[in-house]
């Protein structure tokens, strides 16, 4: 009989439980690992307060959370790349490897993806918020014993937001500006510094992530509560020659279209409401470059590399972690614009 262990599963918006769950075992080429900490994402927040965003809705109760970290407890038969002891990060993401988007080399677009804590298939993918996970060996990825595994659990925002900065062109030297400095601004701009951009500026509606951002080197940060607080930036039809749009805010959009200069490319990184008006003829007559951006592929292993050797140091976002047993306070705290970032979960 396989041994039971703590799992935190969302019942319904604002209604967390901790159930006994049945261990999972290995099989072939898998791996289990002992979960220390797990990141709260925006889209946790969102199946916690409003039970799924966009049109996916939670059918039934699921366990949340997909960025992770913890220790190799077990291997199954054929597994080389790590051993038992191992301190990994966990690749949230299972692409099938064989549809068309796959066979393209874009497994970020599969089109029978199991990406852990999501409502987007029946029956749910249960996510990692519990003690054990088992998965691939190539989504147990090493993390080395320089790095606290709270630092560990943060690749996989680190991976979105190194996924969005490789579909800019290059910034040597570019004006860079990131509009909406939460987990995912955040890690944009620390990523965005790596690139020998000449300046990254950011823009909130909090003081608290101002402030963060301003230690971390902005060269100048905005308050977007404040009318024509980038008045400044629309001088010569825009002065930015990057901006990465992080908030997903309609109102952002057009901010980011007015601030880019003519030839300038804007990264929508940030998910949209499916339907929004905004100005297009700036796009036009500027000849702006609008791409999306969307998870990630290869960037998880860059940036549990970048990680690991603290090229890109994640401590300065992680604003608090809580016993797993506090889950609500933690989501609570979460909430909280003017002092977290990036609050994480205990398991072990």
């Amino acid at each position: 009989m396989p041994g039971q262990m703590k799992a935190l599963v969302l019942q319904e918006p604002h209604r967390l439980s901790i159930e006994q769950r049945a261990i999972p075992d290995v099989g072939p080429g898998e791996v289990r690992v002992r979960v220390h900490r797990g990141g709260i994402c925006g889209s946790d927040m969102h199946y916690f307060h409003h039970g799924g965003f966009g049109v996916v809705r939670m059918k039934a109760p699921m366990v949340l959370g997909h960025e992770l970290a913890g220790v190799v407890e077990r291997i199954g038969d054929g597994v080389t790349g790590v051993a038992a002891g191992d301190r990994v990060a966990v690749n949230p993401s299972l692409a099938c490897g064989h549809c068309d988007y796959c066979q393209a080399k874009m497994p970020r677009q599969c089109s029978d993806m199991k990406f852990m804590g999501s409502a987007m298939r029946s029956p749910h993918i249960d996510g990692g918020f519990r003690e054990f996970v088992v998965v691939t060996e190539a989504q147990a990825v090493r993390i080395g014993d320089l790095v606290g595994l709270d630092e560990a659990a943060v690749c996989e925002p680190l991976a979105v937001c190194l996924h969005a900065v490789s579909q800019a062109p290059d910034l040597t030297g570019k004006r860079v500006l990131v509009t909406g400095f939460g987990p995912i601004g955040a890690l944009t701009f620390l990523a965005a510094q790596q690139t020998g951009a000449a300046s990254v500026s950011a823009t909130d509606v909090a003081a608290g992530p101002l402030r963060l951002a301003k230690e971390l080197g902005a060269e100048n940060v905005f308050d977007v509560t404040q009318p024509d607080a980038l008045a400044a930036e629309t001088a010569d039809r825009g002065r930015f020659d990057v901006v990465f749009e992080c908030s997903g805010h309609p109102s952002a959009v057009k901010t980011a279209l007015a601030v880019t200069r003519p030839g300038g490319t804007i990264v929508q990184v940030g998910i949209l409401p499916d339907e929004m008006t905004m100005p297009l003829n700036p796009m036009v007559t500027k000849e702006i470059t609008y791409r999306g951006t969307f998870r990630f592929d290869r960037e998880f292993n860059l940036a549990a590399e970048m990680i690991a050797n603290r090229t890109i140091d994640v401590r300065p976002i992680i604003s608090r972690a809580f016993p797993f047993t506090e889950a609500e306070a933690a989501f609570a705290f979460a909430q909280d614009r003017q002092r977290a970032i990036k609050v994480m979960l205990e398991f072990a």
